[in-house]
């Protein structure tokens, strides 16, 4: 726990008040726990304290410094893993999604899936030496039916205001 904790406060900069800190951390404790599911309420009934309400708000409307997350954890993996030896690797990978709720599903090529397979397409780099590897970035593809699907929802917002 003490190594969990001194992790975690490497990041504390990235969250403004100290309970949405106290939630990221019992977080990352729910994932360490031997679990046969690892959702919101299992992890939350096995962390001293954990409330369901508690971990969903903080998954789902706490905003932290997504910015600044990404700079420590860069920062984290070159002070840990950096060396001369070390390679960029990046991957693109299609997941197929069935329903109309995950961000980004449309027809699209998807690797090894194929092409017009309904599905998900991320592009993620990592960083890679023999003694182990991190992934130190993420992005999600967003397919331009997608972006005309926001711009319209935008535009209907600002002619109500």
């Amino acid at each position: 726990m003490e190594a969990l904790w001194a992790f975690q406060s490497i990041l504390h900069d990235c969250f403004a008040r100290s309970e949405l800190r106290a939630y990221f951390f019992d977080c990352m404790v729910g994932q360490f726990r031997r679990l046969e599911r690892k959702s919101i309420e299992p992890m939350a009934l096995h962390v001293e304290g954990g409330t369901m309400r508690g971990r969903q708000r903080f998954l789902s409307e706490v905003r932290w410094d997504e910015a600044q997350m990404g700079w420590n954890s860069h920062q984290l993996v070159a002070a840990e893993m950096g060396a001369p030896d070390g390679v960029f690797m990046f991957d693109e990978t299609g997941f197929v999604k069935k329903g109309q709720d995950s961000v980004g599903v449309a027809r699209q090529s998807c690797g090894y899936l194929g092409q017009g397979e309904k599905g998900q397409v991320g592009g993620y780099a990592g960083y890679a030496l023999r003694p182990g590897y991190a992934l130190v970035d993420k992005r999600l593809f967003l397919p331009e039916e997608w972006l005309s699907k926001v711009q319209h929802h935008l535009m209907l917002m600002l002619h109500r205001v």
